[in-house]
């Protein structure tokens, strides 16, 4: 017999390549500071994370407020995808990578004269590396920084990179001159990911000019209904939109003058009595889906709009209508748009959950504010309105469209007297915050099961000196 053949010698797979890289715009930059600003600069290094090979994306969630964050990251690479599961306590809320950049500044001497840890956010301000890069990215261009936030999705295109940072840049306190920083990528993202030498250094000179007003603000255009519908319309079959009413958070207790009615002030106005006593907190009415809550709204007379919910199919067409109340124009500072009414209601229970005071917040103007879970099914990665100045028309429109979609919630912090809880009569205790979406049931939905949550909160302290605590949610400590 002829002799065996030889083992064939064990080949090792080739190393993949790391999906992310730190890029550097520019190797110097200019950064102003304003003489009305104080001496702290922005500290914006042109930075950017990029993903060359193939698409960075992360999928963040949790069960639910007992469980911690899970965050994954999808490899596609080769043909294939695999989801690598990041160490526990790397990533610790929905906002972005914690600690994961360490900056120092040194100056012109070499002094180290700044040295910090950024936290970054994968999904912020993304443009294409090379012009053979796909032309467009499914992936959201924010992090979400709601308390309640379920689930995220991170990604950054193959080919394309993220700023991290821009307006958000840490702020440090630097004299007018020369500097020299270093970026890097810390250690547990450096083994996570397989990076390598991944720091970056850039000269940096701080001035000071004249001032910071005058600079204009970027914004969308506001979203624009179509034709007014013919008649109420009807409500058909099929999927809807699902309104879940979150608990609040933001609560804090604020002190201020007596509470005023809404509307012009009285001919013979009281003397001012004692200060008040006001809870604050804000609130998030968000969309479960499958549908998003698409609402127009069509001017009939001065100040006031006929409103009507639109319903579509499971592949986004439009398939129906109804009327579903109305839409006023708030004329007050800091407004100045169109509300829809009976959005969402706020009330102060007491220990036997009855109602002791109701905020004078009952009209909204709908946006989508937050992300709050983007792995629910249909849901909408890029929403187009992301804040009151996209979505809520101004005084000469004929109509306009608002719109909460699926995975987004609209939040809004009742600080105001009125919407806030006048509590300086109230006893130290137990109290309860109650939120109500779609109080009035106007609006068409699937289910009305999660439309109310409860926030336990705690009264102490004396008049004027008024102390509040907050119930945490499982894990959640959002006071």
């Amino acid at each position: 017999m002829g002799a065996a053949p030889a083992a064939l010698a064990a080949t090792k797979p080739p190393k993949p390549k790391p999906t992310l890289s730190l890029l550097a715009a520019t190797s110097a930059v200019t950064l102003d500071k304003y003489k009305d600003g104080g001496d702290r600069v922005g500290l914006d290094l042109g930075i950017h994370v990029g993903a060359p090979n193939a698409p960075f994306e992360m999928r963040v969630h949790r069960k639910s407020y007992q469980d911690p964050i899970v965050a994954e990251q999808i490899v596609r690479q080769g043909g294939k995808t695999r989801t690598k599961t990041l160490p526990k306590g790397l990533v610790k809320s929905f906002s972005g990578f914690t600690r994961f950049l360490h900056v120092t500044v040194t100056d012109a001497k070499g002094k180290k004269v700044a040295d910090l840890y950024q936290n970054v956010c994968p999904s912020s301000e993304q443009a294409r590396i090379r012009p053979g890069a796909p032309s467009t990215s499914p992936y959201p261009t924010s992090c979400s920084d709601n308390p309640w936030t379920r689930g995220s999705v991170w990604g950054i295109q193959r080919g394309w990179a993220s700023k991290v940072s821009g307006w958000n840049a840490p702020q440090v306190k630097l004299a007018d001159g020369k500097y020299t920083a270093t970026v890097g990528v810390t250690a547990p993202y450096q083994k996570a990911f397989g990076l390598t030498a991944a720091t970056k250094k850039i000269a940096v000179t701080v001035r000071t000019v004249d001032d910071g007003h005058g600079r204009p603000m970027s914004g969308k255009a506001a979203l624009k209904a179509g034709p007014k519908p013919k008649g109420n319309g009807s409500v058909p079959k099929g999927p809807k939109p699902d309104l879940a009413a979150l608990p609040a958070w933001g609560i804090q207790l604020n002190h201020g003058e007596d509470d005023m009615p809404p509307g012009p002030p009285p001919t013979n106005p009281p003397a001012p009595g004692p200060k008040r006593d006001y809870l604050a907190f804000s609130a998030t009415v968000w969309n479960a889906g499958p549908s998003p809550l698409v609402v127009d709204g069509f001017r009939v007379k001065p100040g006031l709009m006929d409103a009507y919910q639109y319903f579509f199919d499971g592949h986004g067409k439009q398939v129906g209508y109804a009327k579903t109340g109305g839409m006023e124009w708030d004329p007050r500072e800091g407004h100045m748009h169109w509300h829809f009414k009976d959005f969402a209601s706020y009330r102060l229970l007491g220990k036997d959950k009855k109602e002791i005071v109701r905020s004078q917040k009952e009209a909204f103007c709908l946006a989508n504010t937050d992300a709050i879970n983007q792995l629910v099914k249909n849901a909408n990665w890029n929403p187009d309105n992301t804040d009151l100045h996209t979505a809520c028309g101004d005084l000469s429109s004929l109509s306009v469209r608002e719109v909460l979609d699926v995975g987004s919630g609209d939040t809004y912090a009742q600080f105001r007297p009125g919407q806030s809880f006048d509590v300086t009569d109230l006893k130290n205790g137990t109290y309860f915050i109650q939120v109500i979406a779609n109080p009035s049931h106007r609006l068409f939905e699937g289910t009305a099961k999660n439309n109310m949550s409860l926030r336990k909160v705690t009264l102490g302290g004396t008049p004027g000196h008024r102390t509040v605590k907050v119930a945490p949610v499982g894990l959640v400590n959002a006071p």
